[in-house]
């Protein structure tokens, strides 16, 4: 599985405007929405909301996988975005997340989502990934870096 094929390139966020964890889950779902505009806005934040209580998807290092299923999908939708100034995300080492990672699985599709999720952290592990991702200028050379560096791991 490779992250192309549930990330879009109009689902960069390049510029995050949010300054709390909740107002960038709400930007983040932004993109889902646009792209699947039938889906609840309210409860789809909501399932978000409840799988942070279990735990923030704060990984540390900067990254953030915010994530959680929902009912009325049929395939993965995903949305990224870069925060210049920092976002408290209750990250496991206590700093600012700046690169965020939402994905949203279909209710049913356990295999699916637990793959994209090691996809995901697997590429964020590379730190010149995700210092090329927070230097990068514009949207399209974000999604050119998580492109090649997706085509680079098997």
């Amino acid at each position: 599985m490779r992250i192309l094929d549930f990330l879009r390139s109009d689902s960069i966020i390049g510029s995050m405007q949010a300054s709390s964890k909740d107002e960038a889950l709400t930007e983040l779902l932004g993109p889902i929405l646009a792209a699947y505009p039938n889906l609840d806005k309210t409860k789809l934040l909501q399932t978000i909301l409840d799988r942070e209580k279990l735990g923030s998807t704060g990984l540390g290092g900067g990254v953030a996988i915010p994530h959680g299923k929902f009912e009325g999908l049929d395939r993965l939708a995903a949305s990224f975005g870069r925060s210049q100034k920092g976002i408290d995300f209750s990250s496991m080492d206590n700093k600012p997340a700046y690169l965020f990672f939402m994905l949203i699985a279909p209710k049913n599709c356990a295999g699916d989502h637990l793959k994209a999720l090691a996809r995901i952290s697997r590429l964020f592990k590379d730190p010149l990934l995700t210092n090329n991702l927070r230097q990068a200028n514009k949207s399209d050379e974000i999604f050119r870096l998580l492109e090649e560096s997706d085509l680079k791991f098997p």
